[in-house]
């Protein structure tokens, strides 16, 4: 859902030139500056080495829900997933800027009683030790999914379906707590191209950057 929020942002944003887009199927979207590519094995990209030098920033959407799954499980899509992207991106392009989407409550510590939140912090920790240019992590709360996008987890599309008029609201009285697709992708945008002062920002934070656009 976030992926599809920050690709809607990207291919509208006119100061960004090109988008490649890696996921396990087309977003559907038609657009001259944007060329998809389908890949299944997120622990190697060596077949794709090719396709993903010369590029200023990658904003990395993949993530999953920890309910039902086990630690182990859940720390392969969640830590091993990103790490291997991420050092493959790290070593092709030197200059580029990562931005992980987190969560809210994520534990830095790695110590904490909830399992999601340690492989979380894990992630962030250690996304933060590589040697991109910069690298941020947002860890958004409640997102509102704006122009028709949808969840791909059923459980969150019966939740929005169920609380949606209610939602906008929340938004605008609940910063700390809501934001939106639009919100985050034009944030991950604004922060890629200027920078912020915080490496973490917290759902406040990144409702905080206003986009020029």
């Amino acid at each position: 859902m976030v992926g599809q929020g920050v690709l809607r942002e990207c291919l509208l944003d006119a100061n960004v030139h090109s988008v490649l887009s890696i996921g396990r199927g087309s977003s559907g979207r038609s657009d001259p500056k944007l060329r998809e590519v389908v890949h299944t094995d997120f622990l190697n990209y060596d077949a794709l080495r090719g396709e993903l030098t010369g590029f200023d920033a990658c904003f990395f959407c993949l993530g999953v829900s920890s309910a039902g799954m086990t630690e182990e499980r859940y720390r392969a899509i969640t830590y091993d997933y990103t790490l291997a992207a991420a050092r493959t991106l790290v070593a092709l392009n030197l200059g580029m800027t990562f931005i992980y989407v987190s969560g809210m409550g994520t534990d830095s510590s790695e110590r904490g009683r909830s399992m999601w939140a340690r492989v979380k912090g894990k992630t962030e920790n250690d996304l933060l030790q590589l040697p991109f240019k910069a690298a941020w992590m947002f860890r958004p709360a409640l997102i509102v999914p704006l122009h028709g996008i949808k969840s791909k987890t059923e459980v969150y599309r019966i939740f929005y379906a169920i609380t949606g008029p209610l939602l906008p609201l929340l938004y605008r009285i609940a910063p700390k707590y809501v934001t939106t697709t639009e919100q985050v992708g034009r944030a991950m945008i604004k922060v890629a191209r200027e920078g912020w002062p915080k490496k973490i920002l917290e759902n406040s934070d990144i409702n905080s950057v206003r986009s020029s656009r």
